[in-house]
């Protein structure tokens, strides 16, 4: 049986956008409104699963440990309220320095996470602040929801 999921941009979704790269983990915010919209679309049975791009890796604003520090952080926060995050993908690369096919606007990284979960992409949605998330998610058939950064985006979650 095919699975639904909700998938998420990181920065400005999850946890508070602060400019071009959350580059410490002391700027690493998560967003109050984040649990509870989470926590509804765990309850209507969607999986979780952050797509993010995280170019400043290639362009040496900081490192995979400095930004797998922040996930860690974020997977335990969530899993303290009894949320669980099914899986984050995330592109290490910057346009400046390859072109590669899991940056977002592609769509590589949301097909993977179709193919290894199961999920019927047209029961699935995409939640991100900028249009290249979106365009991630209709390439590989799912639907966005398009907010603006740092947004409390519960009413969306609540309509899914």
């Amino acid at each position: 049986m095919k699975q639904k999921a909700v998938f998420l941009d990181r920065d400005g979704v999850l946890n508070r956008e602060v400019g071009d790269y959350i580059k410490q983990f002391s700027d690493f915010e998560l967003l109050p409104h984040a649990f509870e919209g989470l926590k509804i679309l765990k309850e209507k049975g969607y999986l979780l699963i952050v797509i993010t791009n995280q170019g400043g890796i290639a362009k040496g604003e900081y490192t995979r440990d400095a930004m797998h520090e922040m996930h860690g952080f974020m997977r335990r926060e969530f899993e303290k309220q009894g949320i669980l995050l099914d899986a984050i993908y995330y592109c290490p690369h910057h346009p400046i320095q390859t072109n590669c096919l899991c940056r977002k606007p592609e769509s590589i990284l949301v097909e993977k996470a179709i193919a290894k979960f199961n999920i019927n992409p047209e029961q699935s949605w995409f939640i991100g602040d900028k249009k290249r998330d979106i365009d991630s998610g209709n390439k590989a058939g799912v639907k966005g929801v398009l907010i603006e950064p740092n947004e409390d985006w519960i009413a969306h979650a609540q309509n899914f």
